[in-house]
């Protein structure tokens, strides 16, 4: 009767019990060194350390679980497209990873709402979503090994997500896609790029595509890269008959 005093009166083992409770939803199986997983949800600006004075946050376990998704997509597709070459199996992978992919997967799965943070939710960018997905695979791969890895992931993307004939036809950058048009037609692509902080509490960036002195679209997020990459979407199919009818 202590203990569950105790507990009660902690409010840190309530949140143990909720962070615990949601992640088991999640994995489908019982963490054994539950430390994997807390810092895999722990954001930089905790300042937490460990004892040698080093950060303790997910972005370790970030790089560690992208490189895992990695081996576990291509040796997927090394089995399921026996006739693709090196090419092939590298697009056809960084399609299936790409940081949209990703992003939509931890958005789905609510992994932010575990997250141990100073900042609040609504202000992460959108990449906090799949960077979460990639840290919590990372913890997976550390507490139970390369199978249990494997199994989440195709739990999670490929068997509801990955269509191999769907995928072949996915445009994963509109932006190399336009360049490539315009060199081809010897048309001058420009992207007039600039801070819009505006009203929001994030710095924002705005896009003007021109293409031969004309505007075509705009585009505005929180990086340079997702501006370009949203105008450019926006202008592809604002071009879309020409752009088909060339290639």
């Amino acid at each position: 009767m202590k203990f569950i005093r105790n507990i009660l009166k902690n409010p840190r083992s309530k949140k143990d019990g909720f962070f615990f409770t949601e992640l088991e939803k999640i994995l489908g199986f019982k963490p054994k060194q539950k430390a994997y997983y807390r810092r895999a949800f722990t954001h930089r600006s905790m300042n937490k350390k460990n004892e040698d004075g080093m950060p303790i946050n997910y972005e370790r376990l970030e790089f560690l679980g992208d490189a895992m998704l990695s081996a576990i997509i291509a040796t997927y597709l090394f089995s399921k497209s026996p006739h693709g070459d090196e090419g092939y199996l590298t697009k056809m992978r960084s399609k299936i990873v790409s940081r949209s992919y990703l992003n939509m997967l931890g958005q789905e799965l609510k992994l932010v709402n575990l997250v141990q943070s100073k900042i609040p939710n609504n202000n992460f960018g959108a990449n906090i979503y799949g960077n979460l997905f990639e840290a919590l695979i990372g913890a997976i791969y550390l507490d139970r090994g390369y199978l249990y890895c494997e199994k989440f992931v195709f739990k999670t993307l490929i068997k509801p997500y990955v269509n191999i004939e769907t995928l072949e036809g996915k445009i994963t950058s509109y932006k190399s896609l336009l360049i490539e048009w315009c060199q081809k037609e010897k048309k001058a692509l420009h992207f007039n790029t600039y801070e819009d902080t505006g009203n929001d509490s994030i710095k924002h960036f705005s896009v003007k595509l021109v293409v031969d002195n004309n505007v075509i679209s705009k585009g505005r997020d929180t990086s340079k890269k997702r501006a370009e990459e949203k105008a450019s979407k926006r202008a592809f199919f604002a071009l879309q008959k020409e752009i088909t009818s060339s290639t």
